[in-house]
């Protein structure tokens, strides 16, 4: 697998492309805003990679502020849970309003479950729902890696205050279900640095 990292806008979210180094297929997580949309955009095209899916780990307006740009851009299918579908088109509910800055996306082309899996070239992405940051928050695992979005972070967990939030519910994903996981997995969270299940079971920061 290729990864390529990147840490844009104010809330410096971390947006990821992911490509099966056999087939030069491709996916996007969260791609935060406008700017990550022209990087991932550019990488693309240079290294002729075929886009598949714009993967959102939920619909807050940090997270999809580049769906939009992308999805225009290419051939892929935008993912989301259905739980967080109207964030994409709704500002106050992605929050976007309240910042000053509306932000739509367009509407999925697909939604994913708990369970699920989605297919990239050979890259098999499995989705795991964990709610609590918003209702329909996933992660997604591959074989050594798991994107947590801002479900888990190095040393912390997401936030449960915001509409739809719920700290219950973020605890019961976590330890129920990520801390389930093989201490090596490697994190890789929606802000913030990597860490690993084993780490963050060991912080026990909730």
């Amino acid at each position: 697998m290729i990864l390529k990292q990147f840490t844009v806008g104010e809330l410096l979210t971390n947006c990821y492309l992911i490509v099966c180094d056999k087939s030069k297929k491709a996916a996007v997580i969260d791609p935060g805003d406008g700017e990550a949309a022209d990087l991932i955009l550019k990488i693309i095209k240079e290294n002729n990679f075929t886009l598949e899916y714009i993967i959102n780990t939920h619909g807050h307006s940090d997270h999809i502020g580049g769906n939009k740009k992308i999805h225009l851009n290419t051939s892929s299918k935008l993912l989301i849970h259905e739980l967080d579908s109207e964030m994409l088109t709704d500002s106050k509910k992605n929050l976007s309003f309240y910042l000053g800055k509306e932000i739509y996306s367009l509407q999925a082309d697909q939604f994913i479950l708990d369970g699920d899996e989605v297919l990239v070239g050979e890259m098999r992405i499995k989705i795991i729902h964990t709610p609590g940051h918003s209702p329909g928050s996933v992660c997604l695992l591959m074989d050594n890696v798991v994107f947590t979005g801002d479900t888990l972070f190095s040393q912390g967990i997401g936030r449960t205050d915001l509409p739809g939030g719920s700290y219950k519910d973020i605890i019961a994903s976590v330890k129920g279900k990520l801390f389930l996981l093989d201490d090596n997995k490697v994190i890789y969270p929606g802000h913030g640095p990597q860490s690993t299940i084993g780490k963050e079971f060991i912080n026990q920061v909730i």
